[in-house]
């Protein structure tokens, strides 16, 4: 049986850019340990370093501490560093948080009737469960602080149930949009909100907020 959120101490994240910062960020401010893991060992200790808070750094490609598991790499990277931990990913909660777009934010590089979620889920191991969160959310506002709407897909009840307690953790408002198949929806939204950051809004100092009961 699986640990209830509540009680997991560590979060592990592959990964050390910018939305890994911001999501490390959070999750210490929020009482959790975060295990940061890399291909270069010293670029993670740094991270780990700077976080503080008894942050700690993971050998990469053994299994990680934590029951769930932030991927934070680019998309193009996924596949490979999925690959890399096989079997080590074995019963985790990996959070997606790629966007597969193209460099010329032409459209999405995933194949059709497919997302970036799906292709990755392909390479686990059994028992590990892929749950689609933050690819909505750019990292400085994330940095910030304060309420975000951070939008979840997956397709096990339990994954996503343990994922949104977890987003709850770090201040944010979990809202469910479905099965995994639906992480293509929230691909393409990932990239409308870089759109618009380029060219409408102006600036990447924005959020996709949703009203829910409003009066009519």
């Amino acid at each position: 049986m699986s640990t209830p959120i509540s009680t997991i101490s560590t979060i592990s994240i592959i990964g050390a850019g910018g939305m890994a910062t911001a999501i490390a960020g959070r999750s210490v401010k929020a009482g959790h340990v975060v295990e940061v893991i890399g291909r270069d060992q010293s670029k993670a200790q740094a991270f780990a370093d700077k976080l503080g808070a008894g942050a700690t750094t993971g050998t990469y490609g053994a299994e990680p501490k934590g029951d769930i598991v932030i991927l934070a790499v680019p998309y193009g990277s996924a596949a490979s560093v999925v690959a890399d931990f096989g079997a080590a990913l074995g019963g985790k909660v990996i959070i997606d948080i790629t966007n597969p777009i193209a460099p010329d934010l032409s459209g999405l590089v995933s194949p059709n009737g497919s997302s970036g979620a799906q292709e990755t889920a392909k390479g686990l191991p059994a028992g590990a469960h892929v749950v689609k969160a933050f690819n909505t959310l750019f990292g400085p506002v994330l940095a910030k602080g304060g309420r975000l709407d951070a939008f979840i897909a997956g397709d096990d009840g339990e994954a996503k149930a343990r994922v949104a307690t977890f987003l709850g953790s770090l201040g944010l408002r979990p809202l469910d949009i479905g099965a995994l198949h639906m992480a293509q929806t929230l691909e393409s939204l990932g990239l409308l909100m870089i759109g618009l950051a380029k060219n409408g809004a102006g600036t990447f100092d924005i959020a996709m907020h949703v009203d829910i009961g409003l009066a009519r």
